[in-house]
C-alpha cells in the first residue's frame, strides 16, 4: 500500500474527550476507527485508475470520512476507502455499534460529538472534509455528526456528503431484512430471531415517536430521512442508489434528494438498475468510481 495505517481505539479517543464534548461518554464502549495517511513520497500527479488526478494542497490534503452501514465489517468498508487512498487522500473509517444504532440510540449523540472532537484533535479543521455514508446506519451516524457540528465551538470545513443506498423511510419490513442480513444465513433460526428482534425494535421506534411528541428533544433525532431533509447545512450532496434495492426503495432516496434540491442544495444523483443494497461499487465499479471522483473534484473546487 502507498498509505500508512493507524488503528486507534476508544481508549485513546477518551483522552481527547474533554469540555463540551465529554458528557454521557463514560457508558460507551471503546470506539475503534481506522485512519490512513498517504505516504510522504506520494505522487499526486501520477495517473492511476480512470486517469483521474486531484489537484490538492499537500499541506491540507482532503479527508474522507466513511460511515459504515449497520453491522458493516471494516474489511468491506476498506474496499471503499481504497478508491480514495489510491488518489492520495486521507481516509477515516468508522461504523457505529449495532447496539447504538438499534437499542441505545441516544448514545449516537455522544458518538457524533466524539467524532467532531477527534477531527479537531487530529488538526483536520484546516483540511477539506467530505463524508461518505452508507445505508440508514451511516446516515443516522452522519445525522448525529451534523448535529454535533452545529454545537461545536469551532466549525469544520465540510465540503460535501455522499449517500450510498440512503436515506430511507423507517419500515418494519426493511428493518426485518436488515436484521436478517446482519445475522446471516437463511435458516428457520435466522427467521425466528429476526422476527422477534424486529417486533421488539418496532416497539422502541413507536415509543421514541410518542415520547418525542409529548416531550420534544431537539438533540435526539432518530429518523434520518425526516430529520436530515431539513438539515441546516447546505453543502453539496451526492446520492448513489438502485431500483433493485430491497432494503431502501429508490423512491425514498429520490424524494429526499428532490426535497434537498428544492432547498437550494447542489444535488448529484446516480441510479442503477440492478445493483443490490450497498453493492453499487462491486457491481458498477467504473461508473461508481467516476461518480465519486467527479463529485469530490466539484466539492474541492467549489465555493461552499
Amino acid at each position: 500500500m502507498r498509505c500508512s495505517e493507524q488503528i486507534i481505539t476508544g481508549v485513546e479517543i477518551n483522552k481527547l474527550s474533554t469540555g463540551a464534548f465529554s458528557r454521557n461518554m463514560a457508558d460507551l464502549d471503546n470506539l475503534e476507527y481506522f485512519i490512513k495517511f498517504p505516504s510522504p513520497n506520494f505522487n499526486y500527479n501520477q495517473n492511476g485508475e480512470h486517469d483521474f488526478v486531484f489537484v490538492v494542497n499537500e499541506e491540507k490534503i482532503p479527508v474522507i470520512l466513511l460511515f459504515g452501514w449497520a453491522g458493516c465489517q471494516d474489511k468491506y468498508l476498506a474496499k471503499y476507502s481504497q478508491i480514495y487512498e489510491e488518489k492520495g487522500l486521507i481516509t477515516l473509517r468508522y461504523t457505529a455499534p449495532i447496539k447504538c444504532l438499534f437499542l441505545r440510540r441516544y448514545q449516537m449523540i455522544s458518538i457524533g460529538e466524539k467524532l467532531v472532537k477527534l477531527l479537531h484533535e487530529l488538526n483536520f479543521d484546516t483540511h477539506p472534509i467530505i463524508v461518505h455514508c452508507f445505508s440508514n446506519g451511516g446516515a443516522f451516524l452522519y445525522q448525529n455528526f451534523s448535529l454535533a457540528l452545529e454545537k461545536a465551538p469551532k466549525q469544520l470545513p465540510i465540503k460535501g456528503v455522499i449517500f450510498d443506498s440512503a436515506p430511507g423511510r423507517r419500515r418494519v419490513l426493511s428493518l426485518f431484512r436488515a436484521i436478517s442480513a446482519i445475522i446471516g444465513g437463511n435458516t428457520f433460526y435466522n427467521f425466528s430471531v429476526s422476527l422477534i428482534m424486529t417486533m421488539f425494535l418496532s416497539m422502541i421506534w413507536l415509543y421514541e415517536v410518542i415520547s418525542n411528541t409529548i416531550y420534544p428533544r431537539p438533540t435526539f433525532q432518530s429518523n434520518p430521512l425526516e430529520n436530515l431533509k431539513n438539515e441546516k447545512n447546505k453543502w453539496p450532496q451526492c446520492f448513489i442508489y438502485s431500483k433493485n434495492d430491497n432494503l431502501i426503495p429508490h423512491k425514498d432516496i429520490e424524494y429526499f434528494a428532490n426535497y434537498r434540491r428544492n432547498l437550494g442544495v447542489d444535488v448529484t444523483s446516480v441510479c442503477y438498475e440492478k445493483s443490490l443494497h450497498v453493492k453499487h461499487l462491486a457491481e458498477n465499479r467504473n461508473s461508481y468510481v467516476k461518480t465519486v471522483y467527479n463529485f469530490i473534484n466539484k466539492c474541492l473546487n467549489g465555493n461552499n
